[in-house]
């Protein structure tokens, strides 16, 4: 297999997408390569949703569904099914953010109990996720990932509901045998996250990994974090998952560790974060009988390497302990490519109501904008497959 060639096949890319989908996606990545036009479109947005303009229709038709499955589960199915047949799975994402009350935390978990009883019965969708934050409010997890903070009676009865939202996914999760991946945050939050993923994995991971963390490569001290995890899970006899991914807070993170005059946990060049996600896989990938590993990653690099290091193992391209995984939208060329030799490959798929979703839409059209290459990539791909349409 010459993997060198693998990502370029265009028609298995985009074999789901129609002519008219080809021309719109094209569309959509050459506009969000227009940064000033980024800017000035979330501005213009953002106040015609909140001046209740009637502009979810031209939304919905355009960006929402290019990046979204549809605003709700069911309204999913049809993109998930469509996929499966190409061998790439789903991890339904409900993308609603911001939520900040009791009432709303435990409509999110609700959510997520539904999505994993959606997921019951449906081998196109493997695995759940959830950010920690869409479950308890910010500053409890800020509290208590700062190690000279004690919660008060009332803020210790508040986290004990966080808690307890989480463990009943992660207990409906192994019961149905569906993975759950928990997501990120910013890294002065994150500690409180880990303690609680940790302790949940000790419980649930007896027999497989089911609860998964996230590790952000870009922070210089995950590595010695997963080493640190590994020989906590030896000692407690439960296996590991983790999701890696390169970061998605870098301008937060660097903003404020240098406006409190902290050293940055950011790793200082992109090339060091590349080494350090390589190095997590090369670590993993070691230890496969202890751990599993969905790498949620775009970069063609690591993606290849990924498939060397199985190869080099003798892992099997469908190993159930080894996952890749990319945002709905983004990257076709990687997942249907990956999936058409047999990986296991899943994208994330964010759903949910046009209005709620919008700041991860917005974040979707930041990110293609600021990341080197990745908008290029994308409409160099999607010429090719026009060009080649065009020759038959």
């Amino acid at each position: 297999m010459n993997t060198n060639l693998i990502f370029n096949n265009t028609e298995i890319a985009f074999s789901l997408k129609s002519d008219s989908e080809l021309e719109r996606a094209y569309f959509l990545f050459k506009m969000i390569s227009i940064e000033p036009l980024v800017r000035i479109g979330t501005v213009a947005t953002n106040f015609a949703l909140k001046a209740h303009l009637p502009i979810e229709g031209l939304i919905r038709s355009t960006v929402f569904d290019h990046f979204c499955g549809g605003v709700s589960e069911d309204d999913c199915l049809v993109s998930i099914n469509n996929m499966y047949e190409k061998g790439v799975s789903s991890v339904l994402d409900y993308s609603v953010e911001g939520k900040e009350s009791e009432t709303e935390f435990d409509g999110a978990k609700d959510k997520l109990l539904k999505i994993i009883e959606f997921a019951k019965n449906l081998d196109a969708i493997p695995i759940a996720v959830f950010k920690p934050s869409a479950f308890g409010r910010f500053y409890l997890y800020e509290k208590l990932s700062n190690g000279g903070d004690i919660l008060t009676e009332k803020e210790q009865e508040e986290w004990d509901r966080v808690v307890a939202r989480f463990d009943s996914v992660c207990a409906k999760a192994k019961a149905y045998d569906v993975a759950v991946l928990i997501d990120a945050e910013e890294s002065w939050i994150q500690d409180a996250a880990d303690d609680l993923v940790r302790a949940l994995m000790a419980k649930y991971n007896t027999e497989k990994p089911i609860v998964y963390n996230t590790l952000q490569m870009y922070r210089h001290d995950r590595m010695l974090f997963l080493e640190a995890e590994h020989a906590k899970a030896k000692v407690g006899n439960y296996y590991l998952g983790f999701k890696l991914v390169r970061g998605a807070y870098m301008e937060k993170e660097n903003d404020r560790a240098e406006d409190k005059g902290y050293l940055s946990p950011i790793c200082v060049s992109k090339a060091a974060t590349d080494q350090n996600f390589n190095t997590a896989l090369n670590y993993m990938l070691g230890n496969l009988d202890d751990m599993s590993v969905f790498a949620g990653t775009h970069n063609e690099d690591s993606s290849y390497l990924l498939m060397d290091l199985m190869r080099k193992k003798g892992i099997a391209n469908n190993d159930a302990r080894v996952w890749f995984g990319q945002l709905y939208g983004m990257s076709d060329h990687i997942s249907f490519n990956l999936a058409n030799e047999g990986y296991n490959v899943a994208k994330y798929m964010p759903f949910g109501p046009v209005k709620d979703v919008m700041p991860y839409l917005i974040r979707r059209a930041e990110e293609n904008t600021s990341v080197a290459g990745q908008t290029g990539r994308e409409l160099a791909l999607l010429s090719k497959e026009k060009k080649r349409r065009k020759s038959i």
